[in-house]
């Protein structure tokens, strides 16, 4: 079961994902995961794995319909429209990180798309945030002017979005991105006014992305059939019963995407 040709970019990462929440009541949790980089340009090679379907059930799975706007609209065209939008350099690789599904099940807190323009260089990074209500939001954030093809930079956008029942709106993200190599890292932390809320990362080391691999990985990694969603489920459960009280949901933004300001290098 080898990787078929033209996969060159795409690849596998399997690792660690974990929260930490400060305040007002601790709370911790690390899960075993692995996620894909999918290079989008290379979703018709993804066809020649057996286990893996593009938008079809087989046992792993990408379906681009379970993101952006949900339409048959190709994911790229979508993404390199909010860049032209934006005014930000585009006709590169866009790679997305994410969460295969598995048995046709999928739930991606986040996905994350890497984004550049013809030179090669990265010009932004997309987060697409998805809540357990069914909603979606991205923010868009522009790489640094002199990042070139650094490896390490940290990006910063205020919250828009409802997430956790657990948090306050009124809140920032800050990001730290060690972008997809031989390993890859997206690390948040999520601030209010005081200080510090929560930390959550995911680091991962790559594989390449085989029928072999796949199966290896889902073997290694139960849990993950039982799906992201009732983990969080399970892991609010655990909140609540700590005594932290539920926030109201306001309605989503009006708009699906938010502009952020430039990223930095990180230090």
């Amino acid at each position: 079961m080898t990787t078929p040709a033209g996969l060159e970019a795409s690849g596998l990462y399997v690792g660690l994902v974990g929260h930490a929440r400060t305040r007002p009541r601790r709370h911790r949790l690390a899960y075993r995961i692995f996620m894909l980089l999918i290079d989008l340009d290379e979703l018709p090679g993804l066809r020649a794995l057996k286990t893996f379907g593009v938008g079809r059930p087989a046992l792993f799975g990408f379906d681009p319909a379970r993101h952006g706007d949900g339409s048959d609209r190709p994911l790229k065209a979508q993404v390199e429209g909010h860049l032209a939008a934006a005014g930000l350099a585009y006709g590169g690789p866009i790679r997305v990180l994410a969460m295969p599904q598995i048995l046709g099940r999928a739930f991606n807190p986040l996905t994350v798309y890497f984004c550049h323009g013809a030179d090669g260089d990265l010009s932004a990074v997309l987060y697409e945030v998805n809540n357990t209500f069914g909603e979606r939001h991205s923010y868009l954030i522009p790489a640094p002017k002199d990042a070139g093809r650094a490896a390490m930079f940290r990006q910063a956008c205020a919250k828009e979005f409802y997430v956790s029942p657990f948090m306050d709106m009124d809140l920032s993200y800050a990001f730290r991105i060690l972008r997809p190599d031989e390993r890859v890292m997206v690390a948040v932390e999520v601030s209010d006014a005081d200080g510090l809320l929560l930390s959550a990362s995911f680091a991962g080391q790559r594989r390449a992305l085989s029928d072999r691999a796949l199966l290896k990985a889902w073997i290694s990694h139960p849990w993950m059939t039982l799906g992201v969603l009732a983990a969080i489920q399970v892991e609010a459960l655990k909140i609540w019963l700590k005594g932290e009280k539920i926030r109201r949901r306001p309605p989503p933004p009006p708009q699906a995407l938010t502009v952020a300001p430039q990223a930095k290098l990180a230090a």
